[in-house]
Order: C-alpha cells, then sequence, then structure tokens
C-alpha cells in the first residue's frame, strides 16, 4: 500500500547502496507490479537493505513484470536503456536509415542510398570483398583520410565477440565517404559507402558513444515485446543461478554449440565454470544499461546482441565493465552463442 512508504528513505537506501539503475528497477516494481510496500518495509527492518535488493530481483526474474513494463515501449528495431541511436543496413536494398529513439519511440532521421561490398554474402576473411552480416559498435571517427574515402570515416568493431568465435577475420569496416573527384565503382572492398553530404548529416545527427549499427542481408528482423521479455527475465534468471553458484541452472542458459571469443568450446568452458562455482563465493554481480538488439547472421538462426554494463565482485575478485551475449530462443528461452 504505497501510503505507507517513505519514498525518500528507501530511495536514499537504495541510492547508498546500489545506485540509480536499482532505484529505476524499484521505482517501477512499484509501478507495474503489486508488490506491498508495507512487505518491503518489514522485509528490510527484520533481514536488511540486501533482503529488499532480493526481493526485487525475485520480480525482475517474471516475464510478467516485463510484458507490463514494455507495453508501451517501441522495440521494433531493439530495446535499449543506454543506446539512442540505430543505423540499419541492408545490403540487397543498398540502403541505410538512421533511427532515433525518444520518448520511448523511434523516428527515422534519414533514409539513404550506399554502397557495399562487391560479393555478396557474410564476410569470412579478410579480402573476400563482402560487407559483415552483424550487429557492431561504433568506435571512432577518423577525419585524416585519403581523398577517396570522402571527407570522414565512421569505424566498426569488426570483427567483434561472434565473428572471433566463428573465426572471421579481416578489420578496417568503416561507413565512409565518396572520392572527391567522382571516380569509384559501384561498389566497395567490404565497407558502406554514402555520398558526403549524406554521410555528414548522418555524422552531425549521431553520437558515436551511443549507436549502433545493424548490417543485413535483406528486411531487418523485426523484434516482438513477447521476444523481448523473455530475453530480459531469462538475463535475471540467469544472473541469479550464477550469483548462487548453481552451475546446473548457470549451464542450462548456454548452446551446445557455445564459444568464448578466444574460441573455448562448451566442453571446457563448463569445466572452467565448475571449478570457478565449486568456491561457492558470496558474490554480488549488478547489471545495468541493457541493451537488446537484432543479429542478424549467416547461420539460419533468429539470434540477439545483447550488451551491458556489468559490475562484480566477490572477496578475491572485482570486475566493472561491458558484457556482450550473442543468444538465440531455444524452446522460449536464452541459449548463449557466444560470450565476452
Amino acid at each position: 500500500m504505497l501510503k505507507y512508504l517513505n519514498f525518500t528513505y528507501i530511495l536514499s537506501l537504495l541510492n547508498t547502496y546500489f545506485g540509480v539503475i536499482l532505484i529505476k528497477q524499484f521505482l517501477l516494481l512499484i509501478l507495474f507490479t503489486q508488490i506491498l510496500s508495507a512487505d518491503l518495509v518489514d522485509i528490510y527492518r527484520s533481514k536488511g537493505i540486501e533482503a529488499v535488493k532480493l526481493e526485487l530481483e525475485k520480480e525482475l526474474k517474471k516475464k510478467s513484470y516485463w510484458d507490463n513494463y514494455l507495453k508501451d515501449k517501441d522495440i521494433k528495431h531493439g530495446y535499449y536503456e543506454s543506446i539512442k541511436y540505430v543505423i540499419t543496413t541492408e545490403k540487397d536494398r543498398k540502403r541505410l536509415q538512421l533511427h532515433k529513439l525518444k520518448n520511448n519511440k523511434f523516428e527515422t532521421l534519414m533514409t539513404k542510398d550506399v554502397f557495399v561490398g562487391e560479393v555478396q554474402g557474410d564476410k569470412q576473411k579478410e579480402g573476400d570483398l563482402k560487407t559483415p552480416t552483424g550487429t557492431y559498435d561504433l568506435t571512432t571517427k577518423i577525419t585524416k583520410l585519403d581523398q577517396f574515402y570522402g571527407p570522414m570515416a565512421l569505424v566498426t568493431n569488426y570483427p567483434n565477440v561472434f565473428d572471433k568465435a566463428q573465426k572471421k577475420d579481416g578489420y578496417g569496416i568503416w561507413i565512409h565517404g565518396l572520392p572527391y573527384d567522382n571516380k569509384r565503382d559501384d561498389y566497395t572492398k567490404g565497407c558502406i559507402a554514402l555520398e558526403n553530404g549524406s554521410l555528414k548529416l548522418l555524422d552531425k545527427n549521431i553520437n558515436i558513444e551511443n549507436s549502433v549499427l545493424i548490417i543485413g542481408e535483406k528486411n531487418i528482423q523485426a523484434i516482438s515485446k513477447k521476444q523481448i521479455s523473455t530475453i530480459l527475465s531469462d538475463i535475471y534468471s540467469w544472473k541469479d543461478a550464477w550469483r548462487k553458484s548453481d552451475i546446473n541452472g548457470y549451464l542450462s542458459f548456454y548452446n551446445e554449440s557455445f564459444k568464448k571469443g578466444n574460441g573455448m568450446g562448451l566442453k571446457k568452458y563448463k569445466k572452467y565454470k565448475k571449478r570457478i562455482f565449486a568456491k561457492n563465493e558470496k558474490k554480488q554481480i549488478d547489471f545495468s544499461n541493457i541493451n537488446i538488439m537484432p543479429y542478424p547472421n549467416s547461420l539460419n538462426k533468429i539470434m540477439y546482441k545483447i550488451v551491458m554494463d556489468e559490475d562484480y565482485k566477490t572477496k578475491t575478485y572485482k570486475f566493472e565493465g561491458k558484457k556482450e551475449l550473442y543468444i538465440e530462443l531455444k524452446n522460449n528461452k536464452m541459449s548463449i552463442l557466444a560470450e565476452g
């Protein structure tokens, strides 16, 4: 019953212990679930703030919570907590579009023709003249270039973790401009090229730090709220098994074809995790800035890329950084294909 809740008191406690993201989760739980605030206060009084956090995270494992949370959100290009700009490129149509997420809705800011790799298909190795298929970060902007590339280039992180797990190689996949002397072929060696004025407009309308590039062979898959709800609830169920050192529950989220970016397969990964989990260390694991995006691929799978901030602590180890998961939904459950 909300009238019994001292919001200022609870929020100050949560802010002190767990930061802004958990405050947001707490408020959403109060708004969109029917947990009685009086019960949460009683849990705090009898068991402490950590018990309140665990009670909240029980709700985050429920698909019904996420169904409700996503009700008014536009997720056709993905679910994003820290990404604002989604650049999509369809290689068969030679079309690039820029979409901006604002007030939980996507707005298409530009649609432009582009040049892509001379050879069709997904890039596999250096020099194959193919543009990669997948989802990529933009890492930096280069302005001091040969005139052939126009005024600038936006550099991607190809090969990403999944590419490396698939033993793909090559480098230097950019979004760049056209030669100032207008002498060029109607294709690239694997990059995405567009008219210089359009490139400048793209650069003006994005911040590369919170942008993502999705490259598909054909129409890029639309994502449903049902799929996103399943993934989000499974992320927290996977995390809970990890926190509890529940090795069977944890490994149940891994695909039989799983590979780490360094090439480690599932068999070796299981042995490694069993050694770690056998220590049964107390863990604190927090995720924030969760982004879930479609991942076009040449494996005939419906895949997703998950990127989030991870804060992991045990008595002997600490990690703060990015966690990347490449997944498919198998039997309506998250199945991890690659991790980095």
